[in-house]
């Protein structure tokens, strides 16, 4: 890929994004890439990185001349070492020092741990596919923004039904959201009183809906909370010791963290929304985690710690994703796009009030996790952000 086509590859991809996010302000999906290497292979030694750095040049020029409070990111190469690295500041009024590795809620990632726990309960049989929704949740999706009887599970998962994104009714004054418990049922009410955007399965369209709807499938099947199922099934089973899905009424992030920052409007000054109530965001983004153990959850998901083959490929296999950049492909909670030096990548990623993340993970083991701590206000300040994931994986 040449210089000109990383351009307008990332531009593409930004402008998708701008679209389905920004706007709605919450949650976004980004693409990552794909592992081989187990999540204990991950766990080597971490050094820190010299000042002549790519991917600290990278951070420092994102603090410096887009105006990031902090950014930090988490990088392990071919040979399994890891580097940590920090810029800016993790409080705006106080001056600390951003702590290495720190909790970040990590947005739209967390789509990537409802599929899995799906695609686990497909392997066990208690789902199934290509069966439409209305089998688990009878008479939930109902309205003129869709029909659970034409809709599937797979496409759900796959962002192919149609449903309409409950978050662009948050997008106007974000703020006045900020301490408000949302219930999920609630959210979807907001969506399916939207018209449906097309019949299921017949385009690709991102809508956090979707993953509202996954939560309260996985809910209904397993009798048991979404908390409780994504932190038994995929937090403690790989060991992600820095990765928690709050509870209800948790509206803070655990420490040592940055604090995140947020303006409804570019012309006003930042405020700090650290504490968030992330139920309006719940299995389609509240999750909180830190670069490193994103690294080792996409490593360990991709190495087939989490999934059987079966499933695995299922959530490998993918539709063209317009709108995500040249060659960007969505699978089952899952995203493949080419990197600038070759190779396809997958992962996710995600953005929330606050905070932005970025992470990839290669085929030949190398992984990179970033994190800024304000949502980015333009185009192609997202792109800078981006590009520092590729710079991580390909210097």
């Amino acid at each position: 890929m040449t210089d000109h086509d990383m351009t307008d590859h990332t531009t593409d991809r930004v402008r998708s994004r701008r679209r389905l996010l920004l706007p709605a302000a919450v949650l976004a999906l980004t693409s990552g890439l794909a592992a081989t290497p187990s999540a204990a292979q991950a766990e080597t030694a971490t050094q820190a990185a010299p000042a002549s750095d790519a991917v600290q040049k990278s951070l420092d020029a994102l603090v410096r001349a887009d105006g990031f409070p902090a950014a930090l990111a988490s990088v392990r190469g071919r040979d399994g070492r890891v580097r940590d690295y920090t810029a800016g500041v993790a409080d705006l009024r106080t001056g600390a020092k951003v702590p290495v590795d720190g909790y970040v809620r990590i947005g739209s990632n967390t789509k990537t741990f409802t599929a899995v726990v799906v695609l686990q309960l497909a392997g066990e049989g208690k789902v199934r596919l290509d069966e439409p929704i209305e089998t688990y949740l009878p008479a939930l999706v109902r309205g003129r923004g869709g029909d659970g009887r034409r809709i599937t599970v797979r496409q759900l998962l796959q962002h192919t039904t149609g449903l309409p994104d409950y978050t662009a009714f948050l997008a106007q004054g974000a703020l006045r959201y900020r301490h408000t418990y949302l219930q999920p049922r609630e959210l979807l009410d907001m969506a399916l009183k939207e018209k449906s955007h097309f019949s299921p399965g017949t385009k690709w369209e991102y809508s956090n809906t979707n993953y509202l709807v996954a939560g309260l499938l996985i809910e209904k099947v397993t009798r048991r909370p979404l908390i409780e199922e994504i932190t038994d099934r995929v937090v403690r089973r790989i060991g992600l010791r820095h990765t928690y899905f709050p509870n209800v009424g948790d509206q803070g992030v655990r420490a040592p963290h940055p604090k995140g920052y947020h303006r409804d409007d570019p012309g006003t000054p930042l405020t700090d929304v650290t504490e968030w109530d992330p139920s309006q965001a719940w299995s389609a983004g509240a999750m909180i985690s830190t670069p490193s153990d994103l690294n080792r959850f996409f490593t360990a998901l991709l190495g087939g710690e989490l999934l059987e083959p079966e499933q695995l490929a299922q959530m490998r296999t993918t539709v063209k994703a317009d709108g995500l950049g040249k060659g960007a492909r969505y699978g089952l909670g899952l995203v493949s796009t080419p990197l600038s030096c070759g190779g396809l990548a997958w992962g996710h990623g995600g953005d929330i009030f606050g905070y932005h993340t970025g992470n990839a993970v290669a085929e030949d083991g190398r992984a990179a996790a970033v994190a800024v701590t304000r949502l980015p206000e333009s185009l192609e300040t997202l792109g800078r952000v981006e590009k520092v994931v590729d710079t991580a994986l390909c210097s």
